[in-house]
C-alpha cells in the first residue's frame, strides 16, 4: 500500500466513524464533566502512554459501542445473600424469589449488567402513571444516552412508555412536572431536578439504578451526588447498584447507597500464559525493530496481529511504515474520540486491517477473536520505569484465548528494556525464549 494508500485508508476510519454513532463527532475531544456538561479540550497534544490518564468512562463507552454480543464466562457466580432465611438458598421459580430486592451486583464488561436492570425497572412501571417511578444514575452524558439506546429496545413493546434524560443542555420550565415514567441521567442534573427544579417527585420512585458505580466514584462530586440522591427516596424503593469491578472504595460506596443488599459478584475471566508461545527479539535500534517485524511477517502466516507501542508519535511512525511496506494497518490513537476508536476496532474485526497498531491505553478491553500474534514493539512499563506485569499479562493474554495457541514477541533494543523483560520473566516465572529473526528456518519453527 502506497503512502497515499495509507492516508485513503485513514479517511475510510474516520468516514466509517461517523456513521457507527449518532453521536456528533467534533474537531474537538468532547468530556462531560462532573455533572455531564459538555466541555472541550485541545486533542493535539502529544504524549506518551503513561501520561495517557486512564479514562474509565471513555473505555466503558468504547466496551458498548464494540461489544456485539454477551461474554462467555465458566467462572463461578458468588452470591451472597443479606438474610439466612432468604427464599434465594432454596428458590425453584422466579415467583418464589419474592421480588423486588436490593441488589449489588459485580460482573465484567460484556456479561448483561445493562439488560438485568433495564428488565428490573421494566418489570415495575406502570404505563397508565404518567410520572417519573424508575430513576437510573449514569457517569456521563454519553453513558446514559447508551443506556437509553437499551431501555428504548427493550421497551419498544410498551409504546405508552416514555423515557427522559436528566442530562445537562435538556432545558425544562421552571415548575415543570415531568410525565415520563424512567429518567435517566447524570448525578448533578438528576439531583438539580429532585430538589432544587423539583420536576420529579423522588418519593414516587420504585426502582433506583446506579449503573458504572467504579467510574462514578472516579469522578469528582458524583458519589456525594448520588448518595443525596438515594437519600431522598422512599423506604420501600428498590435499589440497584452495577460496577465491573470491585475495589474497596466500590464495596465502601455500595454498601452507602444499597441498605440490605443481595450480592451477586463473578469473577473475571482469568488469563493465563499456558497456551502462549513467548519470544524476544534482540534489536540496536528502532529502525532495526522494524526491520525484525518485516521479516517476522515474510516468513509466517499471521492472520490478524495487534502492536503495542509506548508512544504516540511511535505508533503513527510504524503504522505508517507498515502501510508502505503493503500491510493493511488500523492506527488507534488517544486523541480519537471514543465513537472513532470503535469504528476503528470494528473495521478490526471484520478484518478490513490485519494489523492493529496501539498505545496500551486506547486498547485495554478489548478482545478480537481472531488475534494470533501480539508485538510489544515496546515493553510495557509503569510511571516509574517498572515492569508494568498485569499490562503485559492482559496484552498477551488475547492470542491465547478460547483454548487457542497464541505467540507472543518481545522487541529488547536495550540494557534497560533487557533488564525490564527479564523482571517479567522473574515474576511469571515463565521462560521466554530468544528469536533470531534473520534466520527463516527459526522463524519457521516457532509457527509450527
Amino acid at each position: 500500500m502506497a503512502t497515499d494508500s495509507w492516508a485513503l485508508a485513514v479517511d475510510e476510519q474516520e468516514a466509517a466513524a461517523e456513521s457507527l454513532s449518532n453521536l456528533h463527532l467534533k474537531e474537538e475531544k468532547i468530556k462531560p464533566d462532573a455533572n455531564g456538561a459538555v466541555v472541550k479540550t485541545n486533542a493535539n497534544a502529544e504524549t506518551t502512554d503513561e501520561e495517557e490518564k486512564e479514562d474509565r468512562a471513555a473505555q466503558s463507552l468504547l466496551n458498548k459501542l464494540i461489544r456485539s454480543n454477551l461474554v462467555d464466562n465458566t467462572n463461578q457466580v458468588e452470591v451472597l445473600q443479606r438474610d439466612p432465611n432468604s427464599p434465594l438458598y432454596s428458590v425453584k421459580s422466579f415467583e418464589e424469589l419474592r421480588l423486588p430486592q436490593n441488589l449489588i451486583a459485580q460482573s465484567q464488561s460484556g456479561t448483561g449488567k445493562t439488560a438485568a436492570f433495564v428488565l428490573a425497572m421494566l418489570s415495575q412501571v406502570e404505563p397508565a402513571n404518567k410520572y417519573p417511578q424508575c430513576l437510573c444514575l449514569s457517569p456521563t452524558y454519553e453513558l446514559a444516552l447508551q443506556t437509553g439506546k437499551v431501555i428504548e429496545q427493550m421497551g419498544k413493546f410498551y409504546p405508552e412508555l416514555k423515557l427522559a434524560y436528566a442530562v445537562r443542555g435538556n432545558k425544562l420550565e421552571r415548575g415543570q412536572k415531568i410525565s415520563e415514567q424512567i429518567v435517566i441521567g447524570t448525578p448533578g442534573t438528576v439531583l438539580d431536578w429532585c430538589s432544587k427544579l423539583k420536576f420529579i417527585d423522588p418519593k414516587k420512585i420504585k426502582v433506583f439504578v446506579l449503573d458504572e458505580a467504579d467510574v462514578m466514584i472516579a469522578t469528582q462530586g458524583h458519589q456525594d451526588q448520588s448518595i443525596r440522591i438515594q437519600r431522598m427516596l422512599p423506604r420501600n424503593c428498590q435499589m440497584l447498584l452495577f460496577s465491573a469491578t470491585f475495589e474497596d472504595s466500590v464495596w465502601k460506596f455500595a454498601q452507602k447507597v444499597v441498605p440490605d443488599p443481595n450480592v451477586i459478584k463473578l469473577k473475571r475471566e482469568e488469563e493465563t500464559l499456558d497456551t502462549i508461545k513467548q519470544y524476544y527479539v534482540l534489536c540496536s535500534s528502532r529502525d532495526e525493530k522494524f526491520q525484525a517485524l518485516c521479516n517476522l511477517y515474510g516468513a509466517i502466516t499471521i492472520a490478524q496481529a495487534m502492536i503495542f507501542c509506548h508512544t504516540r508519535k511511535t505508533a503513527s511512525w510504524l503504522a505508517a511504515e507498515l502501510s508502505k511496506e503493503g500491510h493493511q494497518v488500523a492506527l488507534l490513537s488517544g486523541e480519537m474520540m471514543v465513537e472513532q476508536r470503535a469504528a476503528v476496532i470494528e473495521r478490526f474485526r471484520e478484518g478490513k486491517e490485519k494489523v492493529l497498531v496501539t498505545t496500551n491505553v486506547c486498547a485495554r478491553g478489548i478482545d478480537v477473536e481472531q488475534v494470533s500474534v501480539v508485538i510489544n514493539f515496546d515493553l510495557p512499563v509503569d510511571k516509574d520505569g517498572n515492569p508494568d506485569n498485569e499490562t503485559y499479562l492482559h496484552r498477551i493474554g488475547r492470542t491465547g484465548r478460547f483454548g487457542k495457541r497464541g505467540l507472543a514477541v518481545n522487541m529488547v533494543d536495550s540494557k534497560h528494556s533487557m533488564n525490564i523483560l527479564n523482571r517479567i520473566q522473574e515474576h511469571f516465572n515463565k521462560k521466554i525464549e530468544r528469536l533470531d529473526t534473520d534466520d527463516l528456518d527459526e522463524i519457521e519453527k516457532i509457527a509450527n
